[in-house]
């Protein structure tokens, strides 16, 4: 239920900083008076019409993904992406609405409206982000995840996650071979993997995290399945320990990709 209503607030509060944002462009540029050859009113139906528009093709780039960090480039390069997308349907939308004040829409103008849609968005989800995470972790969590190998992989990423405040949150760690230690920054080691079954409904687990135990694989796969939680495999399980794998579609099927590193090239996967 929390992730629920904290997405349906982000969405609403994104439209109306668009909306918002378009409209300080405009007393911006014609000044903090309304203006009676360039009308404020079918300006802000404009913006408002235009914004379910820009906040779908925002929207298809996943950066409404609760467990995303907004703090990348790539996010960045996204907002920019759409606010730029959001500049050019306004501008066809106010032309076909409303030719003959279409005149009063300087170049300025819509320049302004970009960059504050563009740098407030960003901005706004670099705070929501902040928010975010603490609310999802709130006790209960609502990503509890369980995390299956104790291995020097899985020990940093719970320090990470933790550390992080990433909406993942490790609450129990199981090992297929057995382990002498019983908590791992604070997460409880409940023992080996035959009490998968009993850790996933006790602890309300949403995400699994597997570190190690190859051989495993398809038994966690298939637990996980049953029950519709979410399945991830760190790359270190396969031997890949670089971090510079990549997962991509290759004519419809997923592949993990290894390659040399090109600078500018994470812009176009």
């Amino acid at each position: 239920m929390r992730p629920r209503v904290l997405l349906l607030l982000w969405l609403a509060t994104d439209l109306a900083f668009f909306a918002g944002l378009y409209a300080l462009a405009y007393f911006i540029r014609v000044g903090f008076v309304l203006s009676t050859n360039f009308p404020f009113l079918p300006f802000l139906t404009t913006a408002l019409v235009v914004a379910p528009v820009w906040l779908l093709v925002l929207g298809t780039t996943r950066t409404f993904a609760l467990t995303r960090n907004q703090r990348t480039m790539r996010n960045a390069a996204y907002i920019t992406y759409a606010a730029l997308v959001g500049v050019a349907l306004f501008t066809l939308a106010f032309y076909f609405r409303f030719k003959t004040s279409f005149q009063g829409v300087s170049r300025l103008l819509l320049l302004e409206a970009f960059a504050l849609t563009a740098g407030g968005i960003w901005l706004w989800h670099l705070i929501f982000d902040v928010i975010r995470r603490m609310i999802l972790r709130r006790s209960p969590p609502s990503f509890p995840t369980l995390i299956v190998g104790l291995t020097r992989e899985s020990k940093s990423l719970i320090a990470q996650l933790n550390g992080h405040l990433n909406p993942l949150t490790p609450v129990a760690i199981l090992d297929g071979q057995g382990t002498k230690e019983t908590e791992v920054h604070g997460v409880p080691v409940l023992g080996k993997l035959d009490r998968l079954e009993e850790t996933l409904v006790h602890k309300r687990i949403t995400h699994v995290i597997q570190c190690s135990n190859l051989e495993q694989s398809l038994n966690l796969l298939s637990a996980c399945r049953r029950r519709g939680i979410t399945y991830m495999l760190l790359p270190s399980v396969l031997g890949i320990v670089e971090r510079d794998e990549r997962v991509e579609s290759l004519e419809g099927h997923a592949v993990t990709v290894v390659g040399p590193e090109i600078r500018g090239r994470w812009f176009f996967r």
